[in-house]
């Protein structure tokens, strides 16, 4: 059981700097190329960060453990809302623009929501991928329009930051970054999911469960640092922005993409509870951002709580 957890852990560390590796060498790569920062920051800095994700339900898929993979993306959204967001919100309250509620708000809710309609009838189809994709090219074009109509964006000032500093970097150290994340990426997804199918075995938890909280937590763990450096930072806003980011893409690009290229069958207690869950503390979320346009210690207490009685839920029938 140790071994298996430790597999697990070890797999978490190289997917984290495989997905830095990678990042930095895509972007220094495309910098290199003349691709305009613009849209290098909106989507190979996007996309790169939804990396460990897709490669945790790549491999989940294809090991036939798809109700892993599929706790992994609603685990995975509800982390991103209830923990993050919360937790963020403890440390500094979190004032949230008008923008966003008006724009990507919107956009999440009806992509989370179209998400579990495609589900109902027991599967994500090679056609519900495409479906989803299709929809992962729209957003992109709509963040690059709105990004060049309403001026920089934060993932465009990330790019001007470390950017800079990548693209200095000599041609054969862009190409081993960019090689050597896409290895360790892979190596670590595979090591995760090796793990995490152990655990489940050994422990006789369901793998839906083990994807809702050990690996969704896991995986989610780069966007927690990133959010509570941005709270500290006061930058509330964009942690805000990058969460409900990190949750157009599960659902776009990791659900699209892994179904086309293997169809996620859903059992239908994630029909029953979870999809719900999810959908239900992205509508929580709302009024909790709207009042004054912050979500303060107090509502970030209550999405922690909610997100502590959740994973009660999830794991008690296993330890009573």
């Amino acid at each position: 059981m140790i071994t298996d957890f430790l597999i697990f852990t070890v797999g978490l560390v190289v997917l984290y700097f495989g997905a830095d590796w990678l990042i930095r060498g895509a972007a220094s790569l495309a910098l290199r190329f003349g691709i305009r920062p613009l849209v290098v920051g909106l989507t190979v800095i996007a996309l790169g960060t939804s990396m460990p994700e897709f490669l945790v339900n790549f491999f989940a898929a294809l090991s036939q453990q798809e109700a892993l993979a599929l706790g992994n993306i609603i685990g995975s959204n509800v982390c991103n809302i209830a923990l993050i967001l919360g937790l963020s919100s403890l440390v500094y309250p979190m004032s949230v623009s008008k923008g966003t509620l008006r724009k990507e708000y919107p956009i999440m809710m009806g992509v989370m929501l179209l998400f579990y309609l495609l589900a109902l009838d027991g599967v994500i189809s090679r056609i519900d991928g495409a479906v989803l994709v299709a929809g992962l090219f729209a957003f992109l074009m709509f963040v690059v329009f709105d990004a060049r109509r309403s001026g920089v964006s934060p993932a465009v000032e990330q790019i001007n930051d470390a950017g800079q500093e990548a693209i200095l970097l000599r041609p054969w150290k862009k190409v081993a970054y960019l090689v050597g994340g896409i290895l360790m990426l892979s190596l670590g997804a595979r090591l995760m999911v090796d793990g995490a199918t152990s655990i489940a075995s050994n422990m006789g938890i369901s793998p839906t469960v083990v994807g809702l909280t050990v690996v969704a937590i896991g995986t989610s763990l780069p966007e927690l640092a990133a959010s509570l450096v941005c709270a500290i930072k006061k930058e509330a806003d964009m942690s805000v922005g990058n969460v409900l980011g990190s949750n157009l893409l599960n659902v776009l690009f990791v659900v699209g993409l892994v179904a086309l290229i293997q169809p996620l069958h859903v059992d239908q207690q994630s029909l029953d509870v979870h999809f719900p869950v999810m959908l239900g503390f992205g509508v929580l979320l709302l009024p909790l951002a709207w009042t004054q346009y912050r979500i303060t210690r107090l509502e970030g207490g209550v999405l922690l709580t909610g997100f502590v009685g959740y994973l009660t839920y999830l794991v008690y029938p296993y330890v009573a």
